[in-house]
């Protein structure tokens, strides 16, 4: 599905669960960040890196095409928080509820994809990091 769309580069908000979803996505360059689910962490994050992604720990900060982008599981409400107070992203992408949730905070846009995994709707977000142009898909 993700072919259909022209993807580039993929964001997984964390709950990684296991080294099967890490290849799923090796086709592309991929960001993680780790979920309060995500226990075996250094398993994970050799797979993350044998596979070619980046493993950005429990918060990321960097740029695709000249956007800033911050990724952070969204566990931590406090982190979070100030990281759409500070105005300094583009993008901020979490994950954690399972529902998804598309708002403005300013300049930022903010992106909660939902999730392919408990839950009731399995959605994934799409986003032109040219126009900013989003749009979340059920899959």
């Amino acid at each position: 599905m993700l072919e259909t769309f022209s993807v580039e580069q993929v964001l997984h908000c964390g709950d990684i669960g296991s080294t099967g979803v890490v290849q799923v996505f090796s086709t592309w360059p991929t960001h993680y960040v780790f979920g309060n689910t995500d226990d075996a962490r250094d398993v994970l994050r050799d797979e993350i890196m044998a596979c070619g992604g980046t493993c950005h720990e429990t918060f990321g900060d960097f740029r695709i095409d000249n956007r800033r982008i911050g990724m952070t599981h969204g566990d931590d409400a406090a982190l979070l928080m100030r990281m759409i107070r500070s105005h300094d992203f583009d993008l901020i992408c979490s994950g954690h509820t399972h529902q998804m949730l598309v708002r403005e905070e300013g300049p930022t846009l903010v992106l909660n994809p939902g999730a392919l995994y408990r839950a009731r709707r399995h959605t994934i977000a799409i986003v032109d990091l040219k126009t900013m142009e989003h749009e979340i898909v059920e899959v």
